[in-house]
């Protein structure tokens, strides 16, 4: 039998950080039903390793190290997409033509979702939990080029989807 005790524990992590564990988690997951999913794990783990958590205002960033454990495990599950298959353009970036103008929260969504799992745990990483190009790298165990090719890609991806942009050459034009 479970020990209860620990249930009045838990709510106030939920209470506080139920909403931007389930941002984090339908930002990886790309879909309502797995984001659903995967909040409910890390409460439930949360909840199982509680005595983990020693400094409260540490909450956040241990419970979206939890998420992105459990994201990861649930990308293991399936099956990956190459990166040639998104189509980035690594020579070019797309222009800035819409700077001040607000983003379409479902197309963000919609353009993230295309990215491989790769790339959406380092763009996640970087802007979800703030975590710097040397911190992805050790975190996932990458060399820090990696990260940032991923996240420049990723980027670059975003731009010109959300952006409408034609995309400006970077770097020599190929050769012909």
């Amino acid at each position: 039998m479970a020990d209860v005790s620990n249930k009045a524990d838990i709510q106030p992590l939920i209470d506080g950080h139920l909403d931007a564990v389930y941002r984090y988690a339908y930002r990886l997951a790309g879909n309502v039903q797995d984001a659903e999913d995967l909040t409910q794990q890390v409460f439930l783990l949360a909840q199982q390793r509680l005595d983990q958590l020693r400094d409260a205002q540490r909450a956040r960033g241990w419970l979206f190290t939890i998420l992105r454990n459990c994201y990861l495990r649930m990308v293991e599950r399936t099956c990956p997409v190459p990166a040639t298959n998104v189509g980035l353009n690594l020579e070019s970036l797309p222009a800035d033509n819409r700077a001040n103008q607000p983003i379409d929260a479902a197309e963000l969504q919609a353009a993230v979702d295309e990215l491989p799992a790769d790339f959406r745990l380092v763009l996640s990483m970087f802007y979800f939990e703030e975590y710097s190009y040397r911190e992805i790298a050790e975190r996932l165990d990458l060399p820090i080029g990696t990260v940032m090719s991923r996240l420049a890609r990723a980027k670059g991806h975003l731009r010109s989807k959300l952006f409408d942009a034609e995309p400006i050459r970077v770097g020599p034009a190929p050769a012909q």
